[in-house]
Formats: structure tokens, sequence, C-alpha cells
């Protein structure tokens, strides 16, 4: 059990709009399960106040000065606090989503969500856990869903086979000797060509259709 289940899950806003900022401290104040302990308006001020906070959990808005969410979920992947990047944004495009997974976000989150939506994403994602809107989802599925049979590269079997070991995005990239945003990217990819949402389900699809090997 981690500490995040027996203490309250500290969060920090970035975003360069004050009234998003607020909106999502509002939308945050109730839940008992966690504290927001800061704010920023620009990428460089969030990642200083991650550095300074080593909060659980960084919201990050895309597009935003001096240092947008990609680059500041760049330096926030690379830092020692084990802080995790949830992108909270207006855009949806594949570009946009990929190179944020690929920076090292764990998640990926549109503004129409709900403060349950919301609360339940920081919680999955200071345990480590992949979390995606549903347009954002299907955005994915639509892209790469093919006519022809699933078929999963050798590496997002062993990335599926390590999900299905109980394994963690971290102790995957230390199992496969990768880094934990390919490993997310790979989660990813598998996602969109089963038509899944989560990790539990990709195991289950995978292991019906055949397509993984369990003793």
């Amino acid at each position: 059990m981690t500490d995040t289940e027996y203490d309250r899950i500290r969060v920090v806003v970035v975003d360069d709009h004050a009234v998003m900022r607020a909106g999502v401290i509002a939308l945050l104040a109730d839940e008992p399960t966690m504290e927001v302990v800061g704010e920023a308006s620009d990428g460089r001020e969030g990642v200083d106040l991650v550095k300074r906070l080593a909060p659980e959990v960084a919201l990050l808005d895309l597009r935003m000065p001096v240092l947008d969410g990609v680059a500041a979920t760049t330096e926030i992947a690379a830092l020692p606090t084990a802080t995790r990047v949830l992108i909270l944004t207006t855009y949806d495009t594949d570009i946009e989503i990929e190179r944020a997974v690929e920076a090292g976000a764990v998640g990926y989150l549109l503004k129409d969500t709900t403060r349950e939506q919301l609360a339940d994403a920081i919680r999955s994602a200071a345990r480590g856990e992949t979390v995606l809107a549903p347009k954002v989802a299907e955005r994915l599925v639509a892209r790469m869903r093919r006519p022809q049979p699933v078929v999963l590269t050798a590496r997002e079997r062993d990335v599926l086979n390590a999900v299905a070991d109980g394994l963690s995005n971290a102790e995957i990239g230390r199992r496969l000797l990768i880094g934990e945003a390919t490993v997310k990217t790979h989660l990813l990819r598998v996602f969109a060509k089963l038509d899944v949402s989560d990790r539990t389900r990709a195991v289950v699809i995978a292991l019906e259709r055949g397509l993984l090997a369990r003793s």
C-alpha cells in the first residue's frame, strides 16, 4: 500500500488562465483525499513549484508561455520527486496527445471533465496508472484501428505480459530496460488496437483473442 493511500494527495495546478486555475482548485476543494498545495501560471513556474514542493501530482495545461506543457512535463519527469504529470487541456489532437505521453505524462484529460472524473484521474495518476479521457481514447482508437486482425508487436506483448503480472509502468520499464515514457506509448498503442481504455481490460481482451500466452 502506498503513502498516497494513507495521506492526502498533494496537487499543483499549472495553467496560464487564472480563471481556469481557480476553477480547478475550487473543484478539488471538497475532495478529502487530496489537497492543492500550489499553483503556477506558466510551465517554468510549474517546474520550479514541483522542485520545491514535490507533490504527488502536477496538473498541467499544454499551451502556456515561457515553457509549454510538453517541455515542462519532460523536465518534471526527469526530477527525483516522482511527481506524476496529468495533462488537463482543451486540445485533443493526435500529435498533442502523443507528444505529452512521450514526454512522460501519465494521463491526458480534457477540460470538460467532471469533478468526479478529475478526482478519480488524480488518484489513478498518483498510483502511476495511465489515465485517458474517453474522447482521447476514442481518437487513438479511430486512428489506429485496422480492418485486419489485431497484431501486437513483440514489445507490446512484453509490456502487456508485464501488466498481467501486476507490474507498474516504472517496474515494466526496469524489467524491459526501456524508459517509462516508452512503456506508456506502447500501452496507448495496445489500448487503441484492442479498443479499450484501461490496463485490466487490455489484458482480458488480449487473452480472449489469444494474443497473450499465459500459463
